[in-house]
């Protein structure tokens, strides 16, 4: 068949313009000023980290140069957009982890609509189990799911932690009692450096950090 030379040369055009459209819009929700924009409109819930303790994760996956990190529980995925961000500028990679179905897809479209869907995986189920196939080393931890399985959590992926891993958990302010077990371990242990915070006073509770000392 005869091509007219016109007509491929306007078709190539037409396929190099798609591609360039495509390509646009991919690095649009990747900048800076639509992230902010993005988690600055965000409909939280009750269940989401406030936007004071989602910086203060960001800064710490960032400051302290993290690689593989976890997350348990996911809620609709401020958490884990605002850790990708940093994830993404170490080089890192986020695993979050949610039993709940709808906020696992929820959570995916978040991150796919500012492109952090490579940087960080949702993992649907009970993280009690889900946990166990999770390879080392890890170097970030943040715990938010329910507070009496802390501990449970924390001792799954304790194996697998190296020094130098940092460990945040929330709510521990107000749910203090839940996770007394988890608590008492982290600020005796000898392997291990704790203070608690509060970066935000949103819903006047805190955050242990956890620094692995060996």
């Amino acid at each position: 068949m005869k091509r007219h030379p016109l007509a491929v040369t306007t078709l190539c055009i037409a396929v190099s313009l798609a591609a360039l459209c495509v390509y646009a819009a991919d690095q649009n929700n990747k900048s800076p000023e639509f992230r902010k924009q993005f988690l600055e409109n965000f409909h939280r819930t009750s269940l989401n980290t406030t936007p004071g303790d989602a910086m203060m994760l960001r800064i710490l996956v960032e400051a302290s140069g993290a690689k593989r990190g976890v997350e348990v529980g996911s809620a609709s995925g401020f958490g884990a957009i605002n850790m990708g961000i940093a994830f993404e500028r170490t080089g890192g990679h986020l695993w979050t982890h949610d039993i709940n179905p709808a906020a696992v897809k929820e959570t995916r479209e978040n991150l796919a609509k500012v492109g952090l869907e490579n940087i960080v995986t949702v993992v649907e189920g009970d993280a009690l189990k889900t946990l166990l196939n999770l390879e080392g080393p890890i170097d970030f931890v943040f715990i938010d799911a329910l507070k009496q399985d802390y501990f449970k959590y924390f001792k799954i992926l304790e194996p697998k932690l190296k020094v130098g891993a940092v460990v945040v958990a929330d709510n521990v302010i107000q749910s203090a009692r839940a996770m007394k077990d988890f608590l008492d371990y982290v600020q005796t242990s000898p392997d291990y450096d704790t203070v608690t915070i509060r970066s935000s006073m949103e819903k006047n509770d805190g955050m242990t950090v956890s620094y692995k000392i060996r």
